[in-house]
């Protein structure tokens, strides 16, 4: 055995994130569709479980599809998992006007879930009373109980809030179960997203030995 010392990083908590290749065209594609489905219901962001949004027959919407699908593996990879996983994408798309937000949530009977951002308002806030906003940043939260509660500066493991500040083209990937925030966009331009579920189709060999 060595002497050396030996680290184990246990029960890590994986956020992915990704810049999707020509995203900047499609995503002038995507704001222009998502914006004609807006308008002809608009309940499109709220009630996300009855939707579809990738069966729509669209050569743009193939080309999300696929792109989930490309990070889904990537992400898998990544953690150490050697077979094939079937699973079905559940999306829907989001419009953030001047004040609007998502509170504190996860997402249940999923195994991982992700946001692609269609349209990141780059202006500063509308309004300026405080110094410590984060229009339109998403805020993911330490899933371990009290993991804080003794800490020590420059611990990453007992920090309980990991902020980003997504960019247009990025996508981002992590566990259902995560927590996460999804702050208020404080400008008078639009925040369009996707988000999207990664629901496993059970099989007998998901279950950990």
């Amino acid at each position: 055995m060595s002497t050396s010392p030996v680290f184990h990083n246990l029960w890590p908590t994986t956020i992915m994130s990704v810049i999707l290749p020509g995203s900047e065209m499609a995503n002038q594609v995507l704001s222009e569709f998502i914006n004609e489905l807006d308008d002809e219901r608009s309940d499109l962001t709220t009630q996300y479980l009855d939707q579809e949004f990738l069966e729509i027959d669209h050569p743009v919407i193939k080309w999300l599809s696929d792109c989930f699908r490309r990070a889904t593996f990537d992400y898998t990879k990544n953690a150490g998992i050697k077979y094939d996983v079937d699973f079905h994408i559940q999306a829907w798309p989001n419009i953030n006007r001047f004040g609007d937000y998502h509170n504190l949530h996860n997402h249940p009977h999923s195994w991982l879930s992700g946001t692609y951002y269609v349209s990141v308002p780059s202006d500063d806030p509308s309004i300026g009373s405080r110094n410590d906003l984060n229009p339109n940043n998403i805020s993911f939260y330490d899933p371990r109980p009290q993991a804080n509660m003794i800490s020590i500066n420059g611990d990453k493991q007992v920090d309980p809030e990991f902020r980003h500040n997504p960019k247009s083209g990025e996508l981002l990937l992590w566990p259902a179960f995560l927590h996460h925030f999804v702050h208020p966009n404080l400008c008078h331009v639009e925040r369009i997203s996707v988000s999207f579920n990664i629901v496993l189709k059970w099989k007998k060999e998901y279950l950990p030995k």
